[in-house]
């Protein structure tokens, strides 16, 4: 296909992704002030343009097909491209500004960077935050994320990635419980054991311990579940069981005396474990928000994340 036909599918291929976004022709025809049928219309020329089927459409709901899938990928890579040389006029000596839309896992937001919102927004005060939080692998370009933490020892490949710090996993219990039920010394026994775990998925409440190539993996069970730090910690310390927590999330509890950590020879395994890193997409021209939102927690969060793993 000649540059010029590619040119004139430019259109097409950035409603494609809106329609995909979108659901439907309905939804996405309201978006651009223009008729459903006008979008099918849109479809049906740019199925013929590329001889591919894009879309199944059903009575209910439109389908992404397999090609079309490969084809809306690569469409966000090129939208994304455009952002990028739309914002080249943000250059780095303009005053930061401008909405800025950041994801973290829960416990991480909760307990390290929402404390630095609040200082962050005053010293740039033209720019709009935008926190989510999010679990797990998160699609930058697909969920319009500028930049997402992650804890993880398998960093996304394709991004950017700053390496803040380490976290580790702890398992911790209090001094109450400990008393009633006693301490457990090995992973085995904590099938006898009530324990608080995440309940967001089917393996949630399977733990797994390392120590020195020796593998422990243990079914647990409790009569408290819930996918909220905090929420899991107060039940801890209330003496509802036994949890596993990041060390972020419990060095206060624990230099307090609230809470016990067990089982330190073991090293517990999880997806949720290892480096603390900021990753982006790669470009070579960086909003001046995004760049100085990076350098700010630079700067201040790797001191608080090794005062916490002390």
């Amino acid at each position: 296909m000649q540059q010029t036909q590619l040119i004139s599918l430019l259109p097409d291929l950035a409603t494609f992704i809106l329609i995909v976004n979108e659901g439907s022709f309905t939804a996405a025809a309201a978006k651009i002030d223009v008729t459903p049928s006008a979008l099918s219309k849109l479809i049906t020329r740019l199925e013929q343009a590329l001889s591919v089927k894009l879309l199944e459409r059903t009575t209910r709901k439109l389908v992404i097909t397999q090609t079309g899938q490969q084809i809306y990928d690569q469409c966000l890579l090129m939208l994304n491209a455009a952002q990028r040389a739309v914002e080249l006029s943000a250059t780095d000596h303009q005053r930061p500004s401008g909405a800025l839309t950041v994801a973290a896992p829960e416990a991480f937001l909760n307990s390290v960077l929402q404390p630095f919102v609040v200082p962050f927004l005053k010293q740039y005060p033209d720019i709009q935050l935008k926190l989510r939080s999010v679990d797990g692998p998160v699609d930058l370009f697909r969920n319009h994320i500028d930049i997402a933490f992650r804890l993880t020892d398998q960093p996304d490949e394709t991004l950017v990635m700053k390496e803040l710090g380490q976290t580790n996993l702890v398992l911790c219990a209090s001094p109450a419980y400990l008393k009633t039920y006693g301490r457990p010394q090995h992973p085995t026994e904590l099938i006898h054991h009530d324990c608080l775990y995440l309940a967001e998925h089917n393996k949630d409440h399977i733990w797994t311990f390392v120590h020195e190539g020796e593998s422990h993996t243990v079914e647990v069970t409790g009569r408290y579940a819930v996918n909220h730090s905090q929420l899991r910690l107060n039940g801890v310390r209330h003496g509802l069981g036994i949890g596993i927590f990041h060390d972020f999330v419990v060095q206060e509890a624990l230099a307090a005396g609230e809470v016990e950590q067990l089982m330190t020879r073991w090293t517990i395994k999880s997806s949720y474990h290892g480096a603390v890193v900021m990753q982006y997409a790669q470009t070579q021209y960086m909003p001046a928000r995004l760049r100085v939102f990076i350098d700010y927690m630079s700067e201040h969060l790797p001191c608080l994340l090794t005062l916490n793993s002390d």
